[in-house]
C-alpha cells in the first residue's frame, strides 16, 4: 500500500492534484488506513497513471468521469470507451499536424536565416519595404 505522497511520486502527480481527483470522485474505492489517511494499492496506481494520461490527452473532468463510469460498469461499455478514446485520438492527431506544420515553418525560417548569414543567398523580406 502507498501513501498519498508515495502515490504522487509514482504517478508524477502533485499532492493537490491527487487530492482534487479523489475529492471529485475520479479515484474509485479509495481506501483509508487506521488513521483515516488515503492509501493506494497497485490497481489504484495503475488507474492514477491512466487518469494522468487521460488528462494530458485533453479530457475534461466531466469526460474523465464519464469514462470512469463506463469502466466501472464493465465489459459491456467497451464500445463506448473506445469511442471516447477514438475521438480524443483524432483531436490529438490534428494537434500534432498543427505542431508539425509550426516546426516545419520554423525550420524553413532557420534555414533561410542561416543561408543569409552564410552569404549563400541575398536577404529579402516579405514585409513592407521602406
Amino acid at each position: 500500500m502507498y501513501s498519498m505522497k508515495e502515490a504522487c511520486e509514482l504517478c508524477n502527480m502533485t499532492y493537490d492534484t491527487l487530492k482534487f481527483y479523489c475529492n471529485k470522485g475520479l479515484v474509485p474505492n479509495v481506501k483509508r488506513d487506521k488513521n483515516n489517511y488515503r492509501i493506494f494499492d497497485e490497481n489504484d496506481i495503475g488507474w492514477l497513471k491512466s487518469l494522468s494520461c487521460l488528462k494530458k490527452c485533453g479530457m475534461s473532468i466531466n469526460e474523465i468521469k464519464e469514462y470512469l463510469d463506463y469502466c466501472l460498469i464493465g465489459k459491456s461499455t467497451i464500445p463506448e470507451r473506445k469511442g471516447i478514446l477514438s475521438q480524443k485520438r483524432e483531436k490529438l492527431v490534428e494537434q500534432m499536424k498543427i505542431i508539425q506544420d509550426s516546426i516545419d515553418y520554423i525550420d524553413t525560417k532557420q534555414k533561410f536565416y542561416d543561408d543569409v548569414l552564410e552569404g549563400k543567398i541575398e536577404y529579402r523580406r516579405n514585409l513592407i519595404v521602406k
